[in-house]
């Protein structure tokens, strides 16, 4: 039935109560689960507009990296916890919709398992997050709304 399943995480509740559906998932068809992690780009322009000027200048690209494979890596293990033996973590920089698409059809996924509400607090997806209602309707492969 399923043999890669993506599940998209931010660190918020939602993406991690998707990780536990996708693990039951995981379970039931022996899927691969694959965590993704998605940091915003911001160029060296926008870093530089900041009214903040230390003494060493960190690419904020860096450091949002550095989180997001945090923030990967706890989801990995926290599948790992609820019994899920085949995981794999990513990090990706980009706009988060267009990202996990893009990833989704690079890897063949077969199902998107992400939560209705982020870390985002986007007016525009009050009802539904907007990061997974643009997922929803972009993405090849069913999406799975937690």
């Amino acid at each position: 039935m399923f043999k890669r399943i993506l599940v998209p995480v931010d660190g918020s509740e939602g993406a991690l109560a998707a990780l536990s559906k996708a693990v039951q998932l995981h379970k039931l068809t022996g899927a691969e689960i694959f965590v993704l992690c998605v940091f915003k780009h911001h160029s060296l322009f926008e870093a530089s507009l900041s009214m903040v000027r230390p003494d060493n200048v960190q690419i904020p690209d860096d450091a949002l990296r550095e989180y997001a494979k945090e923030v990967a890596e706890h989801a990995k293990q926290q599948a790992k916890e609820e019994g899920a033996d085949v995981v794999r973590a990513f990090v990706k920089g980009g706009r988060p919709s267009k990202a996990i698409v893009k990833f989704a059809k690079k890897q063949e996924v077969d199902l998107i398992v992400m939560g209705s509400r982020g870390t985002n607090g986007d007016v525009e997806g009050y009802f539904l997050g907007s990061v997974s209602q643009r997922v929803a309707s972009r993405a090849e492969c069913p999406t799975l709304i937690v």
